[in-house]
């Protein structure tokens, strides 16, 4: 029987079996390949999606970043792709007009992992204006520049040192630092996104104020306590 008269007796002509796409999960009605999904799922999941790391995923991403984009678009959620850094990132959408319910809640980063942030942003900038494309630093450095910010509030020496560790940890997990060797880490371009080199000055100038707020304090103790030493004198 031909397919023209398969349709007039009220038939739908069969499709192949081989044409259905495969169920990944018990009552599974996705439309997407594998391999989208997975990148699909790794945008909303990640901070960010970097070409470096995610090399796969990446292709990926750039094969099919208009039904990604579609997607995530229906859920109102914007996808920002930068080819010039390599990385792509997720952004709610948020409309006053529009009653959106709000599905990314932003997560500041700490007070621990600004400071760390705003020194490798710092070395950064200097090794890129000195040619140097890929900076590298040493845990040391880091720890002896970001350990000046802390005050006594924020503990003794090895609490303090373990927030700058961690805060390392966190910004490693985000692909703003690789480490190649241990207590080693190459910086990646990543850090220009993360903090602009507006925020980067309204931070440096927040620290020399703070700076100088804690050495008018401390200069004032040390007069007080002269004048307490001279009247017991």
């Amino acid at each position: 029987m031909t397919s023209d008269s398969t349709e007039e007796a009220g038939f739908i002509a069969p499709v192949a079996m081989e044409d259905d796409l495969a169920e990944l999960f018990p009552g599974d009605r996705g439309v997407l390949d594998p391999e989208v999904r997975r990148t699909l799922a790794l945008i909303l999941h990640r901070r960010f999606l970097l070409a470096e790391r995610n090399r796969q995923e990446w292709r990926t991403l750039l094969d099919n970043q208009t039904v990604i984009e579609s997607r995530l678009n229906d859920l109102y959620i914007r996808l920002v792709v930068d080819h010039e850094h390599g990385l792509a990132y997720k952004q709610q959408i948020r409309i006053e007009e529009l009653d959106i319910p709000i599905l990314l809640r932003d997560t500041p980063y700490t007070r621990s992992e600004t400071l760390v942030l705003v020194h490798l942003r710092t070395v950064y900038e200097r090794e890129n204006v000195a040619g140097e494309a890929a900076p590298r630093i040493d845990i040391e450095d880091v720890e002896q520049t970001v350990l000046s910010y802390f005050t006594d509030a924020d503990g003794d020496i090895s609490r303090r040192q373990k927030a700058v560790r961690d805060a390392m940890r966190k910004l490693s997990n985000d692909g703003i630092i690789s480490e190649e060797t241990t207590g080693r880490y190459r910086i990646g371009p990543l850090v220009e996104v993360v903090l602009s080199a507006e925020k980067l000055t309204e931070l440096r100038d927040w620290l020399r104020e703070t700076a100088a707020e804690r050495l008018g304090a401390s200069e004032a103790a040390a007069d007080a306590s002269e004048a307490l030493e001279d009247v017991r004198a």
